[in-house]
């Protein structure tokens, strides 16, 4: 309801003092770091990023969702120079972690309504990451630009972020496939694909299935695209994986595109060793029942 009740013109005046941080735990917090934003200053805005990711780490998004649509006005400023890290908490308060991000059925989904989670303060966390989600939304038309914005990194960050929109699920899957078409950048490429898979997943959009094993299994597709597909497909579907699919992953899954993708969020939401992504990815999809390849066990007391 907060999210939601802030007027136009505070967000886009950047008028953080008119929100009602006091409402939330470390809020207070959270309007200082905004006013450091503000301020333009480079040291302080790095540690104003640091301290708004760190609360959501720490499991405290609540006093963080009503800093989103700031942090959107600050990546579609052209002439800020955070516009990644401003994406980056954005997509951090609108997703919450889990663990098994790398299996088919946890990678791209978001927790369903009835999955309540608290925060450490007892906020319950579903309330922080709807409204985040909520702001992207009413906000799609400043993200949407970001698709085709110069830098390969602000493009990343925005299909991450436009994959957790609530709604305007159509309008953002024509963007996302429009970019694709002309996308000359790989990891962008593979990020799209995902961020594809992602809000197919969210608003159970059939066809999206279908397109992603056309993609699988076209052999003109660039080898990152069809990787993304693969892991893709997987996550949309509970059916066996076919061999074909095991035989693509095993011919295109290679070193060279693992580390290609690994600056993508989703692979880096998946490892735990520096870069291992994909691999971690796969391993989970392709071969749940052997032990992780990196040594890591889920046995809180390992």
């Amino acid at each position: 309801m907060v999210v939601a009740g802030v007027r136009p013109e505070v967000k886009d005046g950047f008028l953080p003092e008119e929100v009602p941080w006091d409402r939330f735990p470390y809020g207070a917090r959270v309007g200082e770091v905004l006013e450091r934003l503000r301020s333009g200053a480079l040291a302080a805005a790095r540690g104003a990023f640091r301290a708004l990711i760190g609360l959501c780490a720490d499991d405290m998004r609540a006093a963080v969702a009503p800093a989103v649509p700031f942090l959107i006005r600050i990546a579609a400023d052209p002439g800020s120079g955070h516009r990644v890290e401003a994406l980056g908490v954005v997509a951090e308060v609108a997703r919450m972690r889990h663990q098994g991000v790398c299996t088919r059925e946890d990678m791209l989904r978001f927790r369903d309504d009835d999955e309540w989670s608290f925060e450490v303060t007892g906020y319950p966390q579903n309330w922080s990451v709807q409204a985040a989600r909520e702001a992207v939304t009413a906000d799609t038309d400043l993200l949407l630009p970001l698709l085709d914005d110069p830098d390969a990194a602000v493009r990343i960050a925005a299909a991450y972020v436009l994959a957790a929109a609530l709604d305007r699920a159509q309008d953002i899957r024509t963007a996302f496939h429009a970019r694709l078409d002309t996308e000359p950048d790989p990891a962008v490429r593979a990020a799209l694909v995902l961020a594809i898979a992602q809000l197919g997943r969210v608003h159970r959009h059939e066809p999206t299935t279908v397109w992603a094993r056309d993609c699988w299994t076209d052999p003109v597709r660039p080898p990152e695209v069809r990787v993304s597909a693969a892991l893709g497909w997987m996550c949309l579907t509970d059916l066996p994986v076919p061999d074909e699919l095991r035989a693509v992953l095993e011919d295109l899954a290679t070193d060279d595109t693992a580390l290609l993708m690994a600056p993508l969020p989703w692979m880096r939401a998946a490892e735990r060793l520096d870069r291992d992504g994909l691999c971690r990815c796969l391993h989970a999809m392709l071969h749940s029942d052997a032990p992780d390849p990196a040594g890591y066990s889920d046995d809180p007391w390992a």
